[in-house]
């Protein structure tokens, strides 16, 4: 085993976390080594999860509006699927981005190791290459290497007819019929690209509703749209089987109903940590009983010098959530201070229309008993959105009934993902409905409909 120079920080996992912590890392004056196996840096999101996702979703709408919105808006055209096409675009996006990662990490003199990165004791990493294993020497160690789709017991993963979204962003042909196990934001993104595609897609859940953690009022009008599109939902289903015949053809068999037959099964059903090949034994590091990497708020492990961040530690597996603690963990160690707000840490759905949120769901003000007032403004009254032909979906704000203060914000409608931004900026700043009614808004955006609902909070609204 060669061994290189000692280092400030090893980062294992280039991913949006990893990548952030080294960079600010840098910044701040430490050496830092970045340790990923794979020829593209980025992780799970920019190489297989939330950019080739938002290509392909961003591709199938087009190709949906050409066929069914565009003569609304006096353009006649009949547009035809190119899959090879759209699949070679979604790849150049995604290779990009990730040349984009690697650039930035050597204009910051960080070292980029290749290689399967593990804990080799204290204050040392062994990364395991394609023809050797070198020894990186560390004064601090920080485990960012994200998650991995969890497996159904019963359920025969193939890679290719049975598979996870890995496989479902490459699809050689349109299924004819796609069964996708989960009705989390993942199942309903890549449900939504196929059967706007062509495909029949049907969405088994668990549990009696989609979208778990999302504000039920939101749920529940979100699935309303996503029938009226075509996507089928079998909720309270239970899979107990699914399996792939030498023919492709595909069959899932749920508790207390009839086995369902389709071409392609999708799983969906959550993420779990990825610490496989970690070692962390060799460290004394600690996971939970999820497997999840056990932190302080400062995100040090039960080893002192061992740090970890993102997927990894649990919480909402979001790309920006990682981002942040590696950023806090990093100026943590460099400067003695870091924090994360988790209230103003947002979330995103990218279907169509778009569902984003921040802070807390109304279901989760009633079970704590918090006293709150609650302000609903629809798109269907605003100009704008009159005027691209997207009504659907409305703002929901909710503040508390003493202090007015904003306690969460949830948006289903056109460009949520981009409007959600201005409310995750007042909570942060502990900002009033009040803040954002007062507020003067462009018109005629879509930000209005913001405006308007902090208005309804206290019976103001003016266009409804």
């Amino acid at each position: 085993m060669s061994k290189q120079h000692k280092f400030d920080l090893v980062v294992i996992g280039a991913g949006p976390g990893g990548y952030v912590a080294a960079i600010r890392a840098a910044q701040l004056g430490m050496q830092v080594a970045c340790v990923d196996e794979n020829d593209q840096l980025g992780g799970t999101c920019l190489r297989v999860g939330c950019i080739p996702s938002k290509a392909l979703l961003e591709s199938s709408e087009l190709y949906a509006e050409a066929n069914h919105a565009f003569s609304d808006h006096g353009i006649k055209t009949k547009a035809e699927l190119d899959l090879s096409a759209m699949l070679h675009r979604k790849d150049r996006v995604v290779t990009t981005l990730t040349k984009g990662v690697a650039s930035l990490l050597k204009k910051n003199s960080i070292q980029h190791v290749q290689g399967r990165g593990r804990l080799n004791g204290s204050g040392r990493v062994a990364v395991k290459g394609e023809e050797s294993e070198t020894e990186l020497e560390a004064e601090s160690i920080l485990i960012a290497t994200g998650s991995k789709p969890a497996q159904l017991a019963g359920v025969e993963l193939d890679g290719d007819w049975i598979g996870t979204s890995t496989e479902a962003l490459a699809y050689e042909s349109v299924p004819e019929h796609l069964v996708v196990i989960g009705a989390g934001y993942i199942g309903l993104e890549m449900g939504t690209v196929w059967r706007r595609l062509g495909a029949k897609v049907t969405v088994l859940e668990y549990l009696d509703r989609i979208l778990p953690g999302t504000d039920s009022e939101v749920a529940a009008a979100a699935q309303k749209i996503f029938e009226k599109q075509g996507l089928e939902f079998h909720l309270g289903s239970r899979v107990t089987a699914a399996q792939a015949s030498k023919k492709g053809k595909c069959r899932v068999e749920c508790e207390n109903a009839d086995p369902i037959k389709c071409d392609r099964v999708l799983i969906a059903a959550g993420r779990v940590p990825q610490t496989e090949g970690l070692e962390l034994e060799t460290a004394g590091v600690e996971t939970d009983e999820k497997g999840f990497i056990v932190v302080d708020d400062d995100y040090r492990t039960t080893t002192d010098g061992v740090y970890a961040i993102g997927d990894v530690i649990g919480g909402p597996l979001l790309a920006h959530k990682a981002e942040e603690e590696g950023i806090a963990c990093v100026e943590k160690i460099a400067t003695g201070y870091g924090e994360v707000n988790y209230q103003a840490i947002p979330s995103v759905v990218y279907t169509h229309p778009e569902i984003a949120a921040v802070g807390s769901t109304e279901d989760e003000l009633q079970d704590s008993g918090r006293e709150y007032r609650k302000g609903v403004f629809p798109f269907l009254a605003n100009g704008r959105a009159r005027a691209l032909g997207q009504t659907d979906g409305f703002v929901k704000m909710l503040a508390d009934a003493e202090t007015d203060r904003i306690l969460g914000v949830h948006i289903l409608g056109p460009r949520a993902g981009d409007l959600i931004a201005e409310a995750v900026t007042a909570v942060e700043f502990g900002a009033s409905s009040e803040d954002l009614a007062l507020t003067s808004h462009a018109h005629p955006t879509l930000a209005e409909v913001m405006k308007e609902a902090a208005l309804a909070v206290h019976n103001r609204a003016l266009h409804n």
